[in-house]
């Protein structure tokens, strides 16, 4: 089984970007996605920065490849796409247009989990058009993916195996809004929150995470323990998603599980969160299930 790196989601300074994927490098991950896949706004990294961090990477022995945006809503946005796909390296397609222009293009990609692939008629559509990966929908149990991978697919299988679940995306900005800032003069106030803004319930609870346009679950998905089931079910790839710290020991816990010589968990103190596998597992997703 391999591990991947997914994008950063968050908007993290250019030095800090920079930084995070020099240390990559030395990480056992197999592949990496690059990219913005959230706000168009944030452009601290052009094309060819991203470009020459894929290069160095590649060079390092990782598979590289460019993630689109997730809701893609202006002209500009979608020329932006048309020349991703134009880079020469494969991509991961977030959005219907990036699949649109991927086929256009005769460019293989992979199947984000926001493309809600549910069954295997539009896995199929999908594959016709030049997937050769796909990511489930975040909230697909294990019991259903299971019934799926059964019969053979003909493609790798990514399950998102760590990090806060991206839910849901909005034509407005709920990080400005939080600041009382419209969204065309948001200020950037997401880059003060590498980990986004937490919010709570009107009980005190925690509950969800504002990240610019993205909402997501306050909880951080956790299914090392679940490796066994998702080796005999014949998952390829774990998806780790990226958070500001101890990521260097989350990515270095996995790769000694897979190995089998560390345990399949993961320190409390490494996550910005508690953990939940509810999904997984058929139950609420900011659950931590009792029984693997």
């Amino acid at each position: 089984m391999r591990i991947s790196l997914g994008p950063v989601l968050y908007f993290w300074p250019r030095n800090e970007v920079l930084d995070f994927y020099q240390q990559v490098r030395d990480w056992p991950v197999d592949r990496v996605y690059l990219g913005e896949t959230v706000c168009s706004k944030r452009r601290e990294l052009r094309a060819d920065d991203w470009l020459e961090i894929g290069a160095a990477l590649i060079d390092a022995g990782k598979e590289v490849l460019l993630s689109s945006l997730t809701l893609i809503e202006a002209r500009s946005e979608a020329g932006a796409l048309k020349r991703l796909c134009d880079r020469g390296l494969q991509i991961e397609a977030n959005d219907y247009s990036a699949v649109s222009v991927a086929e256009e293009k005769g460019l293989a990609f992979v199947g984000g989990s926001s493309l809600n692939l549910y069954n295997r008629p539009a896995i199929d559509v999908l594959k016709r058009a030049g997937m050769f990966a796909w990511v489930p929908p975040l909230e697909m149990p294990a019991r259903q993916l299971q019934a799926l991978l059964s019969a053979d697919l003909g493609i790798e299988t990514e399950v998102f195996a760590f990090g806060r679940m991206p839910l849901a995306w909005s034509a407005r900005c709920f990080a400005a809004r939080a600041q009382n800032r419209p969204k065309d003069d948001c200020g950037f106030v997401c880059k003060a929150y590498p980990d986004g803004l937490a919010m709570k319930t009107q009980e005190g609870e925690d509950f969800l995470v504002i990240n610019g346009i993205q909402t997501q679950s306050h909880h951080c998905v956790n299914l090392i323990r679940h490796l066994p089931i998702m080796n005999r079910m014949g998952v390829n790839t774990v998806r780790l998603s990226p958070q500001s710290r101890d990521m260097n020991k989350i990515v270095h816990r996995w790769a000694e599980a897979i190995a089998g010589s560390a345990p399949m968990q993961l320190e409390r103190e490494w996550l910005i969160a508690p953990p939940a596998d509810g999904y997984w597992m058929e139950e609420p997703g900011m659950l931590e299930s009792v029984t693997a």
